[in-house]
């Protein structure tokens, strides 16, 4: 019965302590400051009246990293149409974009150039490899299909003839088969190469790749290899690195 009125009381006191507490605090919100500036303006002319004019306090600019830009145009470009993202690059340089302006931009395009046609001129052998494959493929499938429903006679009409066995025919129709997988492989690889290309162009359009990045000095020296008791003179190389 004690331990339960000790309780009962212990309680009120700790709830009486909370609410005590919770009273003393502080509102603690902070309101937004109000940056509107008010600045007097008197009109020209006599007789005029004051009127406050207000005036937003302009924030500070956020810093654009023109590289970052430049990639995520250059890689949306290539992903709507391989090659668009290096014409993009192109335009860069002929507009005078990034650490190489004012600089001859000849051989940058012409690099550039035959990027777009290397993109154009794989895409174009990859497209004629399909369409031979495909095209041997499906004559071996016709010719073993014709030899299943005759009991392995070979088709007169067909090109093969008495020359070629079954399992020779059934050979030349599966590496056709994987001719052509090869192929739509490797058309995923050049559309991801040309969009890595085309990002990595345009970041390092933007990038100190001047004549004095990375040069390296060689030159004689003189070091003092006796500090105590004074000057030794040794001779050395001095090494300089510039990045």
């Amino acid at each position: 019965m004690q331990k339960t009125k000790l309780l009962i009381l212990l309680s009120l006191f700790t709830f009486f302590i909370v609410n005590l507490a919770s009273a003393q605090v502080k509102d603690t919100v902070l309101k937004s400051a109000d940056t509107t500036k008010t600045k007097v303006v008197v009109p020209i002319g006599k007789g005029g009246a004051k009127q406050p004019v207000t005036r937003q306090d302009s924030m500070k600019a956020k810093y654009v990293n023109p590289g970052k830009v430049a990639g995520r145009k250059a890689v949306f470009r290539s992903m709507i149409i391989p090659g668009w993202g290096q014409l993009y690059n192109m335009q860069l340089l002929s507009d005078g974009y990034g650490t190489r302006a004012g600089k001859s931009q000849f051989w940058q395009k012409i690099y550039t150039g035959g990027k777009i046609a290397a993109i154009y001129g794989g895409i174009t052998v990859l497209t004629m490899s399909y369409i031979e494959s495909t095209k041997q493929y499906n004559l071996s499938l016709k010719e073993l299909q014709y030899r299943d429903l005759n009991n392995g006679t070979p088709d007169p009409n067909g090109p093969f003839g008495a020359r070629y066995s079954t399992s020779g025919i059934t050979l030349r129709k599966d590496t056709y088969r994987r001719n052509r997988q090869i192929v739509l492989f490797s058309y995923g690889l050049v559309y991801f190469a040309n969009i890595v290309d085309a990002y990595v162009a345009a970041r390092l359009h933007f990038f100190n790749i001047d004549d004095n990045l990375g040069t390296v000095k060689v030159m004689p020296t003189m070091i003092n290899t006796n500090t105590v008791f004074g000057f030794n003179a040794t001779p050395a190389l001095k090494l300089s690195l510039t990045f």
